[in-house]
Order: C-alpha cells, then sequence, then structure tokens
C-alpha cells in the first residue's frame, strides 16, 4: 500500500465557543475539547501504524496532536511543527505565538527546527496573508514536504497531521461551505498521493475509498464544476471576512489613539 496521509482537524479550543473568542490569541483547547482527543484516541484505528507525527504550530493543533497520538509520542516520535499547515485566518486566534515562546512551552515535544522566526507574520506582504493564490501556493508547498517526507520511507508509512478546518480544504483542493469549514473538530479523513510516480507538481492528494465511504456514506460526490461553484463562493466569504477583520483592528487601533 502507498504511503496514507491522515489528515486531522483539531480539537475544540475555546475560540470555538463564540465569534467574540475569534480575538483570544493562540488559545487552549477547552475540556470539551481533551474529551474530544480522548475519543480520537480510542477511535483511530492506526495507531499502531503511524510513523511520522506532523502539526500546525499553534498551539491546540500540537496539543490535539499529543493527545490524540498518546501512544506515538509516548513511544518517543517528536511532533513536527510545519508552519505552512498554519490557519488562513487574521483573527489572533488563527496567529501563532512567537518561536521561543513555543520552543519554552513544548521542549522536546516538539521539533521546531523548521520553523522560521517570523512564522507568524500575516502581513499583506507576507507568505502567510490570506490572499487565495497565496493559500493555493502554500497548501501546494505543505503537500509537496510531505511528499518529500514519505519518499523512500517505505509503503506502510502513515502520517498523522493535525491542522485546522481552513487550511484542510486548500490541502485537499475542495471548499465545502459549510460554517466556515466541512471539517468537524477532530475528524479525519485518509489520503494517498494521487499521482504515485511523485512528479505531480501539485502534489495533489486523493481520498482513500474507506475514508469516503466512513464518512459519505452513500453520498454523491460533487462534480468538478459543483467543486468549481463551491471554491467561488469559498473565496467570497473569506475575503468577507478578511475585511471585516481588518476593519475591526482598524477600529481597535483608532479606539486606542483617541
Amino acid at each position: 500500500m502507498a504511503p496514507v496521509i491522515h489528515l486531522v482537524r483539531h480539537a475544540q479550543g475555546y475560540h470555538n465557543l463564540s465569534f467574540e473568542n475569534q480575538w483570544m490569541p493562540d488559545p487552549d483547547l477547552t475540556e470539551f475539547g481533551k474529551e474530544q482527543c480522548e475519543e480520537l484516541r480510542k477511535n483511530f484505528p492506526y495507531h499502531d501504524k503511524i510513523t511520522h507525527l506532523v502539526a500546525s504550530p499553534i498551539r491546540r493543533t500540537i496539543f490535539t496532536c499529543q493527545l490524540s497520538f498518546a501512544a506515538a509520542v509516548t513511544a518517543g516520535k517528536k511532533i513536527v511543527a510545519l508552519q505552512d499547515a498554519q490557519e488562513v485566518s487574521l483573527y489572533p486566534s488563527d496567529v501563532g505565538s512567537d518561536a521561543e515562546l513555543l520552543k519554552k512551552e513544548f521542549g522536546d515535544l516538539v521539533d521546531f527546527r523548521l520553523l522560521t522566526d517570523d512564522w507568524n507574520d500575516k502581513s499583506p506582504d507576507s507568505k502567510y496573508y490570506p490572499d487565495p493564490l497565496k493559500l493555493e501556493a502554500r497548501a501546494r508547498s505543505a503537500r509537496q514536504w510531505l511528499r518529500d517526507l514519505v519518499k523512500g520511507a517505505g509503503d506502510d508509512t502513515h502520517v498523522a497531521l493535525v491542522t485546522h478546518g481552513g487550511i484542510l480544504h486548500f490541502l485537499t483542493e475542495d471548499c465545502e461551505l459549510l460554517a466556515g469549514t466541512g471539517w468537524d473538530n477532530t475528524e479525519y479523513r485518509s489520503y494517498e498521493f494521487a499521482d504515485e510516480t511523485g512528479q505531480d507538481p501539485n502534489a495533489s492528494l486523493k481520498e482513500l475509498p474507506e475514508s469516503l465511504r466512513r464518512r459519505q456514506g452513500s453520498e454523491i460526490p460533487l462534480t468538478d464544476t459543483e467543486k468549481r461553484e463551491m471554491r467561488a463562493a469559498y473565496e467570497s466569504v473569506m475575503n468577507e471576512g478578511i475585511k471585516h477583520c481588518l476593519d475591526t483592528i482598524s477600529q481597535q487601533q483608532l479606539e486606542t489613539s483617541q
């Protein structure tokens, strides 16, 4: 069997409880979020196959990875922090903590060697500003990195990547307009690379049949036209969110200066 990539959305964080909580910087998991991790730990069927742990450097994804894949962590596998897997929006809840603070908090649990000092810079000129073309580019970069990670690692390789609802749609190249994301907290879906030769410059993923059956049952997959239409709608909503966030930040700065 070809290497498998298990994509996982983080557990519930305090920012998920209300819109106002989106302004919380890099929030913790809620107690219910920790229970969700426990359920994922109990129900995930591939613990004995996991060879690599990867997470967005935002705290809730690291905690979700640590708690949900505790067996692999206990066995000595470090969580690799992949900054291209961070969330898309400009809200403080989706802007990660400074690298030095993360290193102090998580220590040897996480491999931060790929994390740059400016990884949480989401200014308009940065790689991580939530422009659709930039999001596509870094999602592609993340997929290419994953492909390089599993290259030569053997067909029994299983990677768990814990990340976020927004960027997951770019990683999987679909756009489901469902409450901001079509992924539930701690939902996992399993993929392999669409091109087995490793030559695809896009490094596209395709969901495994058993993963599709588990979450869709007999549901008919979307056509390419339907996917394009949903993508346009998703981008419209995302752009509105960026505008609202920037307007709110400007208003807060104005009030502070008065």
